[in-house]
């Protein structure tokens, strides 16, 4: 099929509880998407269904052209997924850890171009176990993206990492959607989501509550800006407008040029994020042990 990911009706109860109520996603070949949502909300059982490690109880999942819960070790080969942490490696090296693990797939990136793309050469021959966690979250990526994958699950991928590490990250799955592969991303920050995503989507309760680009999401774009500035008493002043380009002009007539401390603000993506969940809070999630669920 054309789209990597087509999900329809999807559905996953934990006895009373829906965890995901009914969601419908579709994401192109090439498109960087973001899962948005708080804890609980039904991001990581959406994720794990996607990937074939839950399996679900209703609708219908389409990855990569077949089922996750059905396909095989020929639709995995084609996967990459860095999960929130990874555990039992502190014994051996990066280098070890990549190479191993590039063995298991049939066009793997060279790993120390790997080892370079997440910033770990001065790193690569020590233990992992002596690693910091935000060199730790960089070796988790490096592992999932090792493979050279169609398609790549990143779950809070840059949790740990300094604003450098943050930034070389960006510019590392930027080139990756260029070469064509598909990437959903869950993550808590914002400024990632907006930078990163061709797409966002928010999710609580398990349901989709929006779906659209970072600058439209939740009609972000056509929401008021609301313009400040101070006039020759210093006294400051404040309007919200729909038309903020109109009120600027009329401001700098009324004094001849510059206008004092002027700032214009729109509503950033945080805030139309947290508008967006506020009626819908949610706790930590209910389900059973992922592990116990693991599609065969």
């Amino acid at each position: 099929m054309d789209a990597p990911i087509l999900v329809t009706g999807l559905r996953k109860t934990y006895g009373s509880r829906a965890a995901v109520d009914g969601i419908d996603l579709r994401i192109e070949r090439g498109e960087v998407f973001a899962l948005l949502g708080p804890n609980g909300a039904g991001k990581t059982t959406t994720v794990e269904i996607l990937e074939g490690f839950r399996r679900r109880d209703g609708g219908s999942v389409n990855v990569l052209g077949e089922d996750p819960e059905r396909a095989g070790l020929g639709w995995r080969n084609r996967l990459g997924i860095v999960l929130q942490s990874s555990t039992g490696l502190d014994l051996i090296t990066p280098r070890e850890a990549l190479a191993s693990t590039a063995k298991v797939y049939r066009t793997p990136r060279d790993v120390d171009e790997v080892l370079a793309a997440v910033g770990l050469v001065d790193k690569a021959d020590d233990r992992i176990g002596k690693l910091s966690g935000g060199q730790r979250r960089r070796l988790d990526v490096g592992l999932g993206i090792v493979g050279t994958p169609e398609l790549l699950f990143l779950d809070e991928p840059t949790t740990g990492f300094d604003p450098q590490a943050r930034r070389d990250f960006w510019e590392l799955i930027g080139s990756l959607a260029d070469g064509g592969t598909t990437i959903l991303l869950t993550t808590h920050y914002l400024d990632e989501a907006e930078h990163l995503a061709d797409r966002v989507g928010v999710i609580a309760m398990g349901r989709m509550l929006a779906l659209d680009t970072p600058a439209n999401l939740g009609g972000r774009a056509s929401l008021e800006a609301t313009v400040t500035w101070e006039d020759d008493a210093g006294t400051r002043h404040t309007e919200r407008t729909s038309t903020p380009t109109r009120l600027v002009a009329a401001l700098s007539a009324r004094v001849g040029g510059e206008v004092p401390k002027l700032t214009v603000t729109r509503p950033s993506l945080e805030d139309t994020y947290l508008a967006l969940i506020a009626p819908h809070a949610v706790g930590e999630p209910v389900g059973a042990d992922p592990v116990a669920e693991v599609v065969a």
